[in-house]
């Protein structure tokens, strides 16, 4: 059986509710799912309680960006406490520093002369965090775009004439914060970070000096000699190995959920693994 552990909904970037995820990964017979929303845990909450009614074991989750030295990466949080209010407070510098860099990315693209309003999204996240794909699609609809990709090309990558830097944590502060409420650090798609694997080696040291507990080998774009030297980094540094889609719904259509038409299925071994290191971590944990 195959496990998801990367999934996006409707309260970031993707476009399916947590309930129809759910479904589908039960209708695909996966052994367990995280939704790991952007910046976010309404998602995983969500998914959660629909993951209890059909039986499907879920994992609480969320993907925050973060820099370390001059790297932007991002990191996954397995186990968190949904619940955990210092967390929710630590998430909303980050939600309100989103909300700031579309103003910031609007305010760019009406000098560039487009024609665009920020209530205009409203019609593309009716909730949760809004980024990005979300004024990508706003583009498109208006036709100043005909795809994603080239509305990040020609407006919103780094670099691009729209694009604005947001508020982002060090790796360490966030590693730090996701351990503060119960869970796991892991390195979402490293193979993103450095197709060559030149400065893995060093950057994964280094974060495993920070506490990272993982990295995400299995990923749709990792290719079979790059997760064998994943798999090496991780056995050196006790890493726990995950793997997920990054399924994002239309937002990302190349991306199915593990267990589907592309036939990528990240092994069900790796949910007894973390959920192993989870309460390996709970227990090793001194008492107040």
């Amino acid at each position: 059986m195959c496990v998801d552990l990367h999934i996006h909904s409707i309260y970031s970037d993707g476009t399916s509710t947590p309930e129809e995820l759910i479904n589908e990964a039960h209708r695909l017979k996966l052994r367990a799912v995280s939704v790991t929303d952007h910046d976010t845990v309404a998602g995983t909450r969500e998914a959660l309680h629909y993951g209890g009614k059909t039986g499907m074991t879920v994992l609480s989750g969320l993907e925050v960006s973060a820099m370390h030295r001059d790297i932007s990466l991002h990191l996954l949080g397995y186990g968190v406490d949904p619940e955990h209010a210092e967390l929710g407070k630590w998430l909303l510098r980050l939600q309100q520093g989103r909300n700031t860099r579309n103003l910031n990315i609007f305010e760019k693209l009406r000098k560039l002369g487009l024609d665009v309003e920020i209530d205009e999204l409203r019609r593309f996240s009716s909730c949760g965090q809004t980024g990005r794909p979300h004024i990508a699609r706003l583009l498109m609809q208006k036709g100043v775009a005909k795809d994603m990709n080239q509305a990040f090309r020609l407006y919103l990558r780094r670099g691009a004439p729209a694009w604005a830097k947001r508020f982002t944590y060090s790796a360490a502060e966030t590693i730090a914060a996701i351990h503060r409420a119960g869970g796991l650090a892991v390195l979402a798609h490293p193979g993103q970070i450095d197709p060559g694997m030149k400065v893995q080696p060093r950057l994964v040291d280094e974060l495993a000096e920070y506490g990272l507990d993982g990295l995400e080998v299995y990923y749709p774009s990792h290719p079979r000699s790059m997760q064998k030297q994943l798999l090496e980094l991780a056995r050196k540094h006790r890493l726990i190995v995950t793997g997920g889609s990054d399924f994002h719904g239309a937002n990302r259509a190349a991306n199915a959920l593990a267990g589907g038409k592309n036939g990528f299925c990240p092994p069900d071994d790796i949910i007894l693994n973390i959920n192993e290191r989870i309460a390996e971590k709970r227990h090793a944990k001194p008492r107040p």
